[in-house]
């Protein structure tokens, strides 16, 4: 049977939405308040005597109890064995957008960058710099075939705000996942970062050719 492409579930979830007797809108938010809109969307699909939505002084009250924000999951992983027996450390990067800066010692001081972005918590590493790779298409085409064999991360070419483009490795979760996720998903990614570098290191440059 031949597979179906993305754009074919798409194409179903919004039949069945048609379906439903719901209606698409087009609206314009600040960024902050994606996650509100999110709940308000979901409650918004049910009747109107039977959604749940609960409005105080004009804005929505949502439970968010559960809810990792950067700087309270800084404070709940170091509590962590990972970190209490220092096989890992953490430090907290203050800025608009504050990060964790985890170093994974066991894997060779391997950095990683920890945030909490809206619904999601978005670990990931650098793998290398575009500059480190001696043939790039053949890359690109190993990586789409292959990185679904390193669980739970995925690879991408991003470019950094200096102008150079690098491959990342990242994981991403709900900011409402239990610590212990958080934790595993940290120490999926470092060994998921070694593994690629082992399992795509012919498309790389030698060391002493990348200094060349």
């Amino acid at each position: 049977m031949k597979a179906k492409s993305s754009a074919h579930y798409q194409r179903e979830f919004r039949k069945r939405l048609r379906d439903a007797g719901l209606v698409k809108k087009e609206v314009w938010i600040r960024p902050e308040n994606a996650k509100l809109l999110a709940y308000a969307e979901k409650q918004l699909r049910e009747t109107v005597d039977t959604f749940d939505l609960a409005i105080t002084g004009g804005k929505m009250m949502i439970d968010s109890a559960n809810t990792w924000t950067t700087e309270s999951l800084f404070d709940a992983l170091q509590g962590a064995s990972m970190f209490r027996e220092r096989k890992a450390s953490l430090e907290l990067i203050d800025g608009v957008e504050p990060a964790l800066h985890i170093t994974m010692h066991e894997y060779g001081d391997l950095p990683i960058f920890l945030t909490v972005a809206g619904e999601q918590i978005i670990a990931e590493s650098v793998l290398w710099s575009a500059e480190e790779v001696r043939d790039q298409v053949g890359l690109n085409d190993a990586v789409l075939r292959t990185h679904k064999y390193f669980p739970l991360s995925t690879i991408s070419l991003d470019t950094l705000a200096h102008g150079k483009e690098y491959y990342h490795m990242f994981g991403a979760l709900s900011s409402t996942s239990d610590l212990a996720n958080v934790v595993f998903e940290i120490e999926v990614l470092a060994s998921n970062v070694i593994q690629a570098t082992e399992a795509y290191a012919e498309f790389l440059q030698t060391p002493y050719e990348a200094q060349a």
